[in-house]
């Protein structure tokens, strides 16, 4: 049976609830606090598992508490984690997150673990490089990891898949080893040039990108938030 082979980022998201984002230098008594699972390639992970897939992960994690909830959540949802890197010398990767009462958001990430993905790290998931698997991507790891992964699913026979966020350059080499391609609106403006506001302007961004990559397809969704233990309580 043919297997969804996931590579990418694992964070830990901090939330808390606020009345208003705090100016510089501020202080804000906060409200609702929750630790829920994050991360890009585990959320891609996630979905990929409750849609009914087949599904293998490969991510560094640190060897601390976060690590191992996340592991465990994700575990907990069918998603086969045996690949996953712990690394004894990096934390985990996590985001801190306030959210207002408008719903406004203020987000500062510490990649820890993500960002010391390498390469030769890919042999961890060697066996899922397959003819007929699908390959999932995401930009929170190493660029260099990207492209060799790509790269290696490419000569396997694998489909891949690439959300190319956080948005930054890919070079067109890299792009060209891209089946399908899934940017928001700001992602397909920043990696054409072409901002995108209707169903004109999102067909000129496909047409542009399809000079680099052989298919592109707009997405706009993401999962909901998974939580890797309960733990909800107030913010002190």
């Amino acid at each position: 049976m043919s297997r969804i082979l996931v590579i990418g980022s694992s964070n830990t998201d901090m939330v808390i609830r606020v009345p208003a984002l705090p100016r510089p230098g501020e202080t804000v008594l906060g409200g609702e606090f929750a630790i829920n699972g994050g991360g890009k390639g585990a959320n891609q992970a996630l979905a990929a598992a409750r849609a009914g897939g087949a599904v293998t992960f490969l991510a560094r994690v640190g060897d601390d508490d976060f690590g191992r909830r996340a592991l465990d959540g994700l575990g907990a949802a069918g998603v086969d984690t045996g690949p996953c890197i712990v690394d004894a010398d990096s934390p985990s990767g996590v985001a801190q997150i306030l959210v207002d009462a408008g719903g406004e958001n203020c987000i500062a990430v510490a990649p820890g673990a993500n960002a010391r993905l390498a390469p030769g790290d890919l042999a961890a998931a060697g066996e899922h490089f397959l003819a007929g698997n699908l390959v999932l991507l995401q930009l929170e790891t190493p660029l260099a990891t990207v492209a060799a992964a790509l790269g290696r699913a490419r000569d396997a026979g694998c489909r891949t898949v690439l959300n190319p966020a956080p948005a930054q350059p890919l070079p067109g080499e890299l792009l060209a080893l891209v089946d399908i391609l899934t940017p928001n609106e700001s992602e397909a403006e920043h990696l054409t040039g072409i901002a995108v506001s209707d169903d004109a302007s999102a067909a000129a961004t496909a047409s542009a990108a399809r000079s680099a990559s052989s298919a592109l397809r707009a997405a706009h969704t993401m999962p909901a938030p998974w939580r890797p233990t309960s733990s909800s309580k107030k913010a002190p």
